[in-house]
This record gives structure tokens, sequence and C-alpha cells, in this order.
């Protein structure tokens, strides 16, 4: 940062303080109740001052929460304060009614908070790592909370709230001591790109642990303090009310949770629908657990995690929502809490020895305790060294504890002061140490293997899928359409739409450019959702009416051909969970998911373009196409298809199925899938790796390498490229211990080559990536035509 940056941060913090206490004074004097300017004022110092501290402390490395923290600090008694009582008060009065404004945003900014904690909370990784990060989070808890308890049962009664209700105080410090802070602990470790790393992830499933149980313990202690006492009847009713709470949740409330998001995604058009679901939900789940008694902050918390596991929440929706909290209610709650502190307190020889008691005791507690966690888990004296180190730092998560034990009145404001300077000391030791630490681990072999596979991942097709759409209809091809959708649905539990055609003949194309008329739906039937619209008349049903037949059995003779409509959509969707089961069954502990495929069944009897463009609005990543009439003359599409491709503009998957897999959809398989560098071709790489993974089939990379006029030069010159890229897909396949064979072929026409390999090797199952083509008519380059021709095997087109 060069000086004139510098001078210009240093210079806006007191500009924008003289600028808001100015009009917070001159507010003051109008008006002696409460008044929005100074509220105004309030937030706008609050914002400018965390931002630019937070901006500082990320330059130094540190985490930015730390920043709107320690800009409360200076911005309340502990610095302005003495340094400018005037202003200070101007800015912050104490009366009630206008610290109640700012309050009202700063408790509301507490429930969001742990909405965001909640979403970052990774169940699946608790699950991964195992008895180490359970051993690790229950013995750093352990240990530090019997620390504080009996601390807090030595304290002398001028530092309790209430001396009468010692053991609310006391269970109250045994927590804020126990708990870690994710935030901060996933800040570092993604810093030293050790997110991944075994290490990393029982710090990170440790501290997850820690957050989830210690939510759990303040909403029972807020019970307790409700009541005034430990009375064994009503701490019963908290812990079972507390327990079933998370049961529910965790099961019916999930499902609850994704379907409530996914019908607004798909029905809603108004702008950020989905992020009001999600802070009704919020709401909703805070207010439950008010009803059983416990604290709001648990039901918002448990709100997180449910909408971070939702299966179509979209990384666009999830920063938008972590935007605004970040942005706004963040910094004005660290602000607040920071402005709650009076570090003046400190200037008390006893008083600091207390202070400096209390962080060496919450230190060592946490330190021991996670040490030891790692040691009966299994870890290394390094890695465990490294967890202990994570562990310490409190951070946000002990801000927002002690600001509930404040409100609730188990805390007094000195033990509050107390536990907020741990928090920022903790918080700004644990950086340098953990870093340290963390730099002494070497890589494990099964580490190396595990890493390399998420990055081929993390570049790859299928595994940043989130949504698919399938449009099929009762032949084999919409049946082995569907077996395709479940094994890339599997792959980590996509919600899955099954649209299906009653009568595709009637689709039409767009003519002209322009779009058509769309056939409406006959009626949806889905777990989680029904639609109905009319069915036009078909020609039975007209000669039934000519021939006049009452009424009511040609009603009824329509009511029949729908539901069985329906009964067929229905079992195109088990055929896509089947599938699924399939994949899921072959996933390691690591890969595999709890989220089910859900799977919703559409009926229509001809969508047109345009219908598909609006159920592709909801936000669908591959839409796969399974059509009797795939193909006009044998090497174009038929225009139904063309059509359906019109009305979504993503990645397509066609399928054309032949031979054996036309009698036996769910046949086994033997796949060829030729590549040739290209970005479509990796991703139909990937879709036949994930294929033949599901289906246990065996698996040919074949790179066609055609013949130049210069053949001697174009060998020189093209065998390493032949050899990288067969590498890079054969990575693919080392990732999930797949062994699969790879052929070069030197001919003169592409394909010629996959023709002669796919009859020599028996393959029955072509999975090729294209490209689209511009033009009217759907178009995939010469080769595809020439397969859709030739080719005595089934094909499956995987268009960018």
């Amino acid at each position: 940062m060069n000086i004139r940056a510098r001078t210009a941060w240093l210079c806006a913090i007191p500009v924008a303080l003289w600028l808001a206490s100015g009009v917070a004074l001159a507010a003051g004097e109008a008006h002696k109740g409460p008044s929005e300017v100074v509220f105004i004022a309030q937030l706008l110092v609050l914002m400018l001052t965390g931002r630019l501290l937070g901006e500082a402390m990320i330059r130094m490395r540190q985490p930015a929460v730390m920043g709107q923290l320690i800009a409360g600090l200076l911005l309340g008694p502990s610095v302005l304060g003495l340094l400018l009582p005037d202003f200070q008060h101007a800015l912050f009065p104490k009366n009630p009614e206008q610290k109640a404004m700012i309050d009202a945003v700063s408790q509301f900014g507490i429930l969001l908070l742990l909405l965001l904690t909640g979403m970052e909370t990774d169940l699946k990784l608790v699950r991964q790592t195992g008895k180490a990060s359970v051993y690790a989070s229950l013995m750093g808890i352990v240990i530090p909370f019997a620390c504080g308890v009996a601390l807090g049962e030595f304290l002398p009664d001028a530092m309790l709230p209430d001396p009468g209700k010692r053991l609310i105080t006391s269970l109250f410090l045994g927590t804020a001591l126990s708990i870690a802070s994710v935030k901060i602990v996933a800040m570092v470790v993604r810093e030293m790109n050790f997110m991944r790393r075994t290490v990393g992830q029982v710090i990170l499933a440790s501290a997850i642990i820690d957050d989830s149980v210690g939510w759990i313990i303040v909403s029972i202690i807020f019970s307790l303090a409700l009541h005034g006492e430990v009375d064994p009847w009503s701490l019963a009713q908290s812990i079972v009310g507390t327990f079933l709470f998370m049961v529910v949740s965790l099961t019916v409330g999930r499902r609850a949770v994704f379907f409530a998001i996914r019908w607004v995604n798909d029905n809603f058009v108004s702008d950020f629908a989905v992020i009001t679901c999600i802070l009704v939900i919020m709401g909703s789940m805070a207010l439950l657990t008010h009803l059983i008694g416990v604290h709001t902050v648990l039901g918002a918390f448990v709100a997180g995690i449910l909408v971070g596991e939702s299966p179509i929440l979209t990384r666009h929706i999830d920063e938008q929502l972590r935007g605004i909290i970040t942005a706004f209610f963040a910094p004005v709650f660290f602000g607040i809490a920071g402005l709650g502190a009076d570090l003046t307190i400190l200037g008390d020889p006893r008083m600091a020895a207390m202070t400096a008691g209390l962080i060496l005791i919450a230190s060592i507690g946490k330190f021991g305790g996670a040490f030891i966690g790692a040691e009966i888990g299994g870890l290394t004296r390094r890695e465990g060294f490294a967890l202990a180190c994570g562990m310490n730092a409190r951070g946000s998560t002990e801000v927002i504890i002690a600001t509930v034990g404040l409100s609730m009145g188990a805390l007094n404001q000195n033990l509050f002061t107390m536990i907020v300077a741990m928090a920022v000391i903790t918080t700004l030791a644990m950086p340098p140490t953990l870093r340290w630490a963390l730099a002494r681990i070497p890589m494990r072999k099964e580490e190396q293997q595990r890493l390399d596979r998420e990055e081929q991942e993390a570049k790859g097709f299928v595994a940043n899928l989130e949504r698919l759409l399938i449009a099929i209809d009762d032949s084999p091809n919409g049946k082995f359409a569907s077996r395709v959708a479940g094994m890339l649905a599997g792959t980590h539990g996509m919600p899955t739409t099954v649209l299906h055609i009653t009568d595709a003949s009637k689709i039409e194309a767009l003519p002209d450019g322009k779009e058509a008329i769309a056939a409406n739906p006959i009626a949806v039937e889905s777990q989680t959702q029904t639609k109905a619209a009319d069915k036009k008349a078909d020609p039975k049903k007209t000669e039934a009416v000519k021939e006049d037949k009452p009424a009511a059995e040609a009603k009824k003779t329509e009511k029949a051909e729908v539901k069985e409509q329906e009964k067929k959509a229905k079992h195109a969707g088990e055929t896509v969970k089947q599938a699924a089961e399939q994949i899921k069954s072959k996933q390691t502990v690591e890969e595999k998911v709890d989220t089910p495929v859900e799977v919703t069944t559409i009926v229509h009897e001809a969508p047109g373009p345009e219908t598909i463009a609006e159920e592709a609005a909801k936000g669908y990543d591959l839409m796969l196409i399974g059509l009797e009439k795939t193909t006009v003359r044998g090497k174009d599409f038929h225009e139904s298809v063309t059509s359906l491709a019109q009305g979504f503009k993503g990645p397509l998957g066609i399928t054309l199925v032949r031979g054996e897999l036309a009698q036996k959809p769910r046949g086994k398989l033997n796949i060829l899938v030729p590549i040739n560098g290209t970005e479509p071709s990796r991703r139909a790489a990937e879709v036949a790796i994930t294929i033949a993974r599901a289906s246990k089939a065996s698996l040919t990379v074949l790179y066609v390498a055609v013949r130049g006029a210069n053949k001697a030069r174009r060998n020189t010159r093209a065998r390493d490229q032949e050899n990288a890229i067969l590498k890079d897909i054969t990575a693919i396949a080392d990732g999930y211990n797949m062994s699969i064979r790879t052929a070069v072929i030197a001919a003169n026409a592409t394909d010629e080559a996959i023709l002669k390999e796919a009859a020599r090797a028996g393959n029955n199952l072509i999975v090729m990536g294209v490209g689209r083509r511009p033009g009217e008519k759907l178009f995939f380059g010469d080769t595809a035509s020439a397969l859709m021709q030739d080719a005595e095997q089934s094909l499956l087109f995987v268009a960018s």
C-alpha cells in the first residue's frame, strides 16, 4: 500500500467521526427522544470504521472480524470515550430509546451471523474425519468447560451479576471458555491450502462440533436463566425439548426446508425470493426454539445447517445472502459488542490480573484438551499440536456468546469485557501459531491421491452439476436417458426433474427463429408438488364423442389415460432413483452424501421450446433428451429433439440406443469414449467414467490421430500431445481407483476409427463430446452425423 493510500485510510475514520458526531449533536439538541438521524450516523460510523479496520486486519493476515470488533472498542468508552467524551456520548447516547434502535439491528445480526455459521457447517466433514475430530472436540470442550465452571465458583461475589445465581454464571463461563470459532479456523486453514488435508479437515470438523455443542449448551443455560435456578424438572424439559428439536429438524425439517427453497425457486418470479424464503425459515426456527424455552440462536444455527445442505442453493444465492450479512450486519453487531466492552477496567491491577488469568486458563484448557483428544483419535504429535493451536481461537463465536450472556443476565459488564478481551487476544495469537504448526506437517500418500482427485473434480463437469432436467418418453431411448440421469444425479444427490412427454410427434420446432406455442401440460406429479392442466382431446376421444358416448364415460376414459401417464412418469422417476443408488453404492466414505436424489415428475403432451426455456429458468445445469424419434434418415436429428434443444441453452445430453440396449436399456455396458483434448470431449469422458463406475462397465478411452500430409512431422509433434491428453483422462479415473483402457489409432477419418475400435473391442455404447453448430437445425458436426448414420452401437452425445 502506498503512502497516499495509507493517508486516505487514516483520514477517513476521523472525518467520518467528525461528520457523524456533528450530525448527532445537532439531532440530539433538536430531539430529546430517539432520533433516526443519530441512528443513521451510528450505522455509518460502525460500517465505515469496521470496514477500514477489517481491511487492515486482512492485510496483516488477521481475520476481518477482529477489525470490526476493534472498531467498536475504539469507538466506545475504552478510547473515544476517554479522548472525546462529548463526541462519544453524542454519537452513542445512553438513553434507552436511542440505544434500543441500534440494539435491534445488533440482535437481528446475531441471528443472521448464526445462520451464516450454520450454512458453513459441513456435517459430512464430521463423518469423514471419524473419531479424530470427535475426540479432539469433546476433550477440547470438557476440560476448558470444567475449568470455566471451577473459575466461576471461585469468583468473588462482586464479580457476579447475581451471587444467588452463581451456578448459571459458572456454566456460562465454562461454555465461553470451551468454544472455538469455525470462521477464524477456516480462514487460516484455507489460506495455508490445508482445507482438504486430513489435519485441516479434522481441525474444521472439531470446530464444527464445538460450535454445534456450544449453541446447544447456551440454549439450555438460557432456559435455566429464565427459571432463575437449576431446577431438575426445567433442566430435563430444556434437554428433552432441545433433543426433540434437533431430531425433528435434521429429519422432517430437513426435507421441509429443501422443499420450501426449491418451491420458491421454481414458482416465484420476483427478485431475491429465495433469500426471503431463507430468512423466513431462519425466523420461524428461531421462534420455535423460543417456544420450547431455549435461546433463539439455536434455531438460527440449525436453520443455517439445513439451508446450507439444500441441493439447489446456488452459489449466486449464497453469495447474495453472505454479502448483505458481511457488509452490513457483521460490522454493526461486532461494533456494538466492542462498544459494550470497557477496557479501562484493566487499569485496575486486580482486574488486569483476573483477565490474564482467564486468558491463561482458557488457553491451557483448550490447548490441552484438544491435544489429548487428538492423541486418543490417532493423530500424530505434529498434527495434534496444529489442531490444538487452531482450536484456541474464540473469535466471533466468543463475542456472540458473551453478548447473549450479557443480555440474559448471566454476565455483568466486567465479565463481558474480560471475555471480549480473551476473544481478541486468543484470536490474534492463533493465526501465526497455526501457520507455523501446519507448515511442519508432511503430506501423506493417501492424502496426495485424494487431493489429486479433488483437484480434477474442481475443474470438472460432473462434479459441478447441481440440478438435472430430463425430457423423455416411454421408448428405450427414454428409459436409457433416465438411467444415465440417475447415475449422474447420484454423484452428489442432485435434484432431478423428469419431463415425461406423451406425444413427442406434436412438438413444434421454432419457425424462422420465432417461438412456437407450446401444448398444455396434462399433469404434474411429484413427491413435493402437484400441478394440473387440461389435456387436448386426442383422436380416440373425438371419435368417442361422434359415437354419442356419454360425456361421463368419455371423462372417465380421459382420467384413466392421465393416471396411466402419471404412472409411467413415476416409473421413470423410480428408474432415476435406482440408478442413483448404483453410483452411491460405489462411493467411498469421503464421497458419500446424505442428500437423497429428489425426483420431480412432470407429464406433458408436447412441450415447445418456450416451455423448456421456462423450466430451464429454474436453474438446471444439464438437460438429457431421450425420445423414440431421435433421428431422421439416420443422420439428422428429428425436429422434436431440435425443438427441445432450442429451449435449453445449457449443456445437453442426447441418447440414441441401438442393438442390445434397445432391447434391454438396463443391460450391461461396454463403453467407448473418443477424446481429442477439447473441453466437450473431456466432459464426455467424465460422464463415461461416472456411468462406468455406477454400472461396473469396462471403459476404453480412444484418441484418434488423423493422418496429415507429412506423417513423420505429425508423429514427432503429436506424440507428446496424445500422451498428455490420455494422461489427463486417466488421472480422472485414477482418482476413483478405476482401471480403464486407452488406445491411439491413426486414421484418415475419425468416424471410421471410432467404429473400427468399437467393433473390435465389442463396445455397445459410444459416449462422445460434441459442440452445437450454428443453424436452425441441431447439428453436432460431420463426425457425429456419420456415427448416427453408420454406428450399430448406442450413442450418447454430450453437447456443450
